[in-house]
């Protein structure tokens, strides 16, 4: 559905009259697809067994972030959403400015650049805990799943929106909620057959010890848990009547995320005591603890398979969700070199994940063999998590504008008391950026002023002057002709 269709209030099945174009005639997605592909990139089980520890106070460690966060965040992309289509770039293009829209469809895009290796990698360490534990500590094996896994990602993206909603709608099944599933029901067998809980689920133990600073540490972070609601509105195009199936994908993948983040937390906590719970060997671990209690070891290979999938699915989603976002600018403003908006046969941005895929090699190959790379590694996925931030402070402020600027613009939902979500969203994610300022106790290269300078450089540098000199550079001759019609699909 184009823009001018969304303002005159036309039904978005007027899309589907084919254009004689290179660009193929549409591919619609359900609004259960949608939520599935939201689901997907938001919420996982590799958290469950760090919040385990925490036993009955991982829902509040869930909650509080889910209210002042996942909450705003959710409803606020739905109004969005269904009156204005094309995402977060749109949206903060007609609120604020378009410079200002570039910029957050690059951060929003920039993030991904260390997310991928971060995520393979730890498939890398799953499939090891599936074939031979040993693997995991070995660089080239890492190094071989990473390339592999996002090259395959590229083919399968390069295959449209409809290939990437079934297979990241597949994984979530999968992979996180048939296992999820499979825990929250072996743990309600464990307590009744009359085993005490490993940890205390009395209201007592509801809130988590205070430890000062950490706990804010904590809590903050548990905010960015729920990054990427936002992500696929993107797509938004591609549901039948946008206005009605955004939101209700919105909820229902709001409903999902907080059952998938804390049930299956809990059930691990029943189950496991929380000293015999390792950060280390995470998921795989807790799961072939709990499946011992019953016998069922041979079914840990088969999770790790499954955990596998589900990894992959995520990854499926960024893929196609922030690059899409950063195409469709691009190519009406004249953003990005014409070589980088060019589109394959099925319409999708493929050099720009061609290009994204060789830095993420590279960067996979320095963490597999270099073993100093592991500590600069985390410290730019530091970075780049604080220039995501970015994304949400520009969408908060976007959304008041753009209810007061243009009140009677079309919109399929109208989110309530949209001002005290606005602030209250903008508030938890100027905590989480002043948070990510804090040096965790792990970093052990230098004092405080370092890492502090070390970050603040990190967000200037990749989420302030890249984009700063794409704009600079821009071209009048990069702008495409066919951009509007790339931006219905």
């Amino acid at each position: 559905m184009s823009a001018a269709d969304a303002a005159a209030g036309r039904p978005a099945t007027r899309a589907t009259t084919p254009r004689a174009s290179a660009v193929p005639a549409k591919a619609y997605i359900s609004w259960v697809a949608l939520a599935l592909m939201t689901t997907s990139s938001v919420a996982s089980l590799r958290p469950s067994p760090t919040m385990a520890m925490y036993g009955l106070a991982a829902v509040f460690l869930y909650v509080v972030p889910g209210i002042v966060f996942l909450l705003p965040t959710a409803l606020v992309s739905a109004e969005l959403a269904s009156g204005w289509t094309g995402g977060v770039y749109n949206w903060v293009s007609q609120g604020l400015s378009k410079p200002l829209g570039f910029l957050a469809v690059w951060c929003q895009f920039a993030m991904t650049i260390f997310y991928y290796p971060s995520l393979l990698g730890y498939v890398a360490s799953t499939l090891a805990y599936v074939f031979n534990p040993a693997l995991a500590a070995n660089g080239l094996w890492t190094a071989l799943v990473i390339m592999v896994c996002y090259w395959a990602g590229v083919y399968i993206s390069s295959q449209g929106t409809k290939s990437v909603a079934g297979l990241s709608s597949a994984g979530l099944i999968i992979g996180t909620l048939v296992p999820g599933a499979l825990l929250v029901i072996l743990g309600a067998i464990f307590l009744g057959e009359g085993n005490p809980s490993a940890a205390p689920m009395d209201a007592s133990h509801l809130l988590p010890a205070w430890a000062g600073i950490a706990s804010l540490v904590l809590i903050v972070n548990n905010f960015l848990s729920y990054s990427g609601m936002e992500m696929n509105a993107v797509h938004v195009s591609s549901l039948r009547n946008p206005s009605r199936e955004f939101p209700r994908a919105m909820f229902l993948a709001m409903g999902l995320v907080l059952i998938i983040f804390i049930l299956p937390a809990l059930a691990i906590a029943w189950v496991v005591p929380a000293q015999q719970l390792s950060l280390t060997a995470g998921v795989m671990q807790a799961f072939d603890a709990v499946l011992s209690e019953f016998g069922a070891n041979w079914l840990t290979p088969v999770i790790g398979i499954a955990l596998v999938t589900a990894s992959l699915g995520g990854m499926l989603t960024w893929l196609a969700g922030p690059s899409k976002g950063l195409l469709l600018i691009s190519r009406q403003e004249g953003y990005l070199p014409p070589f980088l908006q060019r589109l394959n046969k099925h319409g999708v941005q493929q050099n720009i994940l061609v290009t994204q895929g060789i830095v993420t090699t590279v960067i996979a190959l320095l963490y597999a063999f270099i073993p100093d790379v592991s500590s600069a590694y985390w410290i730019f996925s530091v970075i780049t998590t604080q220039v995501y931030l970015i994304v949400y402070l520009l969408l908060f402020v976007a959304a008041v504008r753009l209810r007061r600027t243009q009140p009677d613009h079309p919109r399929g939902y109208r989110a309530p008391i949209l001002l005290p979500l606005c602030v209250v969203g903008f508030l938890a994610s100027i905590a989480a950026l002043l948070i990510g300022f804090v040096p965790p106790s792990q970093f052990s290269g230098g004092g405080v002023g370092v890492y502090v300078a070390v970050v603040a450089s990190g967000v200037i540098l990749i989420g302030l002057l890249v984009p700063f000199l794409f704009y600079r550079m821009r071209k009048p001759s990069w702008k495409s002709p066919d951009a509007a019609a790339t931006a219905e699909e």
